[in-house]
């Protein structure tokens, strides 16, 4: 196990790029030009970065990138 100690700064900045990186990846989920393949790899992705996401967002936001998870 590793731990990380940063400031409410930091964290408001962890939180933001995330938040940035998951949209971009929901965004392309969309696109009927990328191939599945590539597509299974962005979903795999997008579930690293919602772990990462849980242990600096609230609740309530974490439940509304759940439901989107659920749709893939």
């Amino acid at each position: 196990m590793l731990a990380l100690l940063i400031n409410e700064e930091e964290k408001r900045e962890i939180y933001y790029l995330l938040k940035r990186e998951m949209d971009e990846i929901l965004f392309d989920l969309g696109d009927t030009r990328i191939a599945e393949a590539v597509k299974c790899s962005m979903k795999t992705k997008y579930e690293r970065l919602f772990e990462l996401f849980k242990r600096v967002a609230p609740e309530r936001e974490c439940m509304e990138y759940l439901a989107y998870q659920k749709t893939f």
